[in-house]
């Protein structure tokens, strides 16, 4: 016997087809029950997340948001990636990072690196973080160099690392077209690093040696990451590569070269973050911008970008380090995805000092994982087709190429640095987010929400200090929240205890949990214990309550109605047993006893920190 639905209708039945009007209603439905109540576009927007750049995520795409059509993999405009099979054969290249001074010790890490699963280098040589030029060859013993392909970051003045890296491939008797990897030589990029002004006179020559005798070698590298690193956005890290990129194709033209030779010398560097959607069409946007830039230049064919992705360095935490493996991971599926060649996942205790073995194995088998396990690189282009990652790719090319004609317009990329317009631009996009950050609009598990103060702090070597000397700062997530933090532990070392705040939890706790549990993961944040006992007071206990908490504030926290008939004799009863200050979570009401409110988009980092003021934490 056949058992139809309630409905009549067969389970082989076509669903029908609902209307955006009718997803819109169900939606209205739904904020409404939440305390919205907003109908039509409004009703869309408020389920939207702004991305920066002036683009926003919405919650729905369907076919009718129409994209520029993206191509085929491995042809032009080469958003679908630069090859016709992606990483399909064996997937991307796993690139680690060193920054070690001692040959021997870099030897052995990169041995050990090479043995399980890294297949090219990326090597710090020179400068206070680098192994020194003398020690190059020590520090590659036993390296096949035409098996595994090096990039070198030799600083400003790259020239006798890469005559030491040449002589090495002659002496070992490696030919010629045998050579891989990349030279890393970025005059405009180091002029960002350090303020200095760029001579591309070096970065010619290099290009016409290995144009010429190399064809295995890319002399140069685009790295927008010193813009990412001071707080651009996506938009202005692609518009900065392209400026740059452009600058070294008219230098690398005017001294002979052909725009296809000139393309085949630049890698370009990118940031990949844990916004893993945003990161995918960050690279197929650039593939698509610089394929334009070759057809402007008469050369479409040409314009196949390679591109080298490296885990952001911004969103990585000094406290509960152990959380950027996730974001490492998911920027390493999102760069994976998005078709970068290379990709180097920076090790979870990136931001203490020098990472130790086990935090480059985790590094690199990050890749492993995603690879071999999860299937990641069998299918080119996994994201294309997707209606949202089409329309955000199409909507950054935009925004980024909108930039770019901005730094052209001002004599191109050594012009804006030279002028200080990058300088305002990225600082103005930072101090933005920074706000965002600071009213925990933009979470950081772990520092901003959800801190762990007990947890044990994970010790590194320090990492040599970057000089500085004017150029763009490096900027983090956490550094606001990390200050507060590290005035806590200040306090925790000279007295031996922690600044507490005492959480005057109103009526039963289904009524107070939320409100109890949002400010004492507030509190935590800046380095403040919460304590929350008893569950709850009122007006007749929390005097001896507060007394016993060795707090020398306290918190309301409870309902809208607790807070009318409860809230202003509870606030007088912490003040008669010596509460100095008085905070309430919820938004201003006409409560007479709370001094300070605190509540979802607030600006917790300027609370925070002129409450320890206050308190005379330094």
């Amino acid at each position: 016997m056949t058992v139809l639905p309630a409905d009549g209708l067969s389970p082989a039945t076509e669903f029908p087809d609902p209307s955006h009007d009718q997803w819109q209603s169900l939606v209205e439905g739904v904020l409404r029950r939440s305390g919205k109540d907003v109908t039509g576009a409004a009703a869309e927007e408020a389920l939207s997340t702004a991305l920066g750049d002036g683009l926003t995520a919405r919650p729905l795409y369907t076919s009718a948001d129409v994209s520029p059509d993206p191509g085929l993999p491995g042809f032009a405009p080469f958003t679908r990636g630069s090859r016709a099979t992606g990483s399909t054969t064996d997937g991307w290249d796993v690139r680690q990072r060193h920054e070690l001074a001692d040959p021997v010790a870099l030897n052995e890490a990169v041995l050990g690196d090479l043995e399980n699963g890294v297949t090219s280098l990326w090597l710090a040589v020179g400068g206070p973080g680098g192994v020194p030029v003398s020690g190059l060859a020590r520090a590659l013993e036993g390296v096949h160099l035409d098996l595994a392909p090096l990039a070198l970051d030799a600083g400003t003045d790259p020239g006798p690392a890469v005559r030491e890296l040449l002589g090495l491939h002659e002496t070992r008797g490696v030919p010629k077209e045998a050579a891989r990897g990349s030279l890393g030589v970025d005059p405009l990029g180091q002029a960002a690093r350090t303020g200095g002004e760029p001579d591309l006179t070096g970065a010619v020559h290099w290009a016409r040696l290995c144009s010429g005798s190399y064809p295995g070698l890319r002399s140069l590298a685009v790295d927008a990451l010193p813009y990412h690193e001071a707080g651009g956005s996506a938009a202005q890290e692609l518009g900065l590569s392209l400026a740059t990129g452009v600058a070294y194709l008219r230098a690398l033209t005017a001294a002979g070269l052909s725009v296809e030779e000139a393309c085949g010398q630049l890698e370009f560097r990118y940031a990949a973050t844990a916004d893993q959607f945003l990161t995918i069409a960050k690279l197929r946007a650039a593939r698509r911008l610089w394929a334009r830039v070759a057809e402007v230049c008469g050369a479409p064919d040409a314009g196949a970008q390679r591109q080298h992705a490296v885990t952001s360095s911004v969103m990585m935490t000094r406290r509960d380090p152990w959380v950027n493996m996730l974001r490492t991971t998911l920027a390493c599926l999102g760069a994976g995805v998005g078709g970068a060649e290379s990709l180097t996942v920076l090790p979870f205790d990136h931001a203490l000092g020098l990472p130790d073995p086990f935090a480059r194995r985790i590094a690199r088998n990050t890749s492993t994982i995603l690879v071999e396990e999860s299937h990641l690189a069998r299918v080119t282009d996994p994201a294309g087709g997707s209606w949202y990652v089409e329309r955000l790719t199409d909507e950054l090319a935009a925004a980024s190429w909108a930039f770019f004609q901005e730094v052209e317009r001002a004599g191109g990329q050594a012009a804006a640095l030279r002028s200080g317009m990058v300088q305002e631009r990225l600082a103005a996009t930072w101090a933005q987010r920074s706000r965002d950050l600071a009213r925990r609009r933009e979470p950081v598990t772990g520092v901003s929400e959800f801190p762990a103060l007990d947890e044990r702090p994970v010790e590194r070597e320090p990492a040599p200090a970057a000089p500085s000397d004017g150029g763009l700062p490096k900027v983090r997530r956490d550094e606001a929240f990390e200050a507060l933090r590290a005035r806590s532990d200040a306090y925790l070392a000279a007295t031996g205890g922690r600044p507490k705040v005492f959480v005057a939890a109103l009526g039963p706790a289904s009524v107070h949990t939320a409100r109890a549990s949002f400010a004492a993961n507030l509190f935590l944040s800046g380095g403040i214990q919460p304590v929350h006992d008893p569950v709850s007071v009122d007006a007749s206990t929390a005097a001896a309550a507060f007394a016993a908490s060795g707090a020398r504030i306290a918190c309301l926290c409870s309902s809208d109605d607790l807070y009318a008939g409860q809230a202003d004799d509870v606030a007088t009863a912490l003040r008669a047993a010596g509460a100095e200050r008085i905070f309430l979570a919820g938004r201003p009401g006409g409560y007479a006893g709370a001094d300070v409110h605190v509540f979802a988009g607030c600006d917790v980092v300027a609370v925070l920190s002129s409450e320890l003021d206050r308190m005379g934490v330094a």
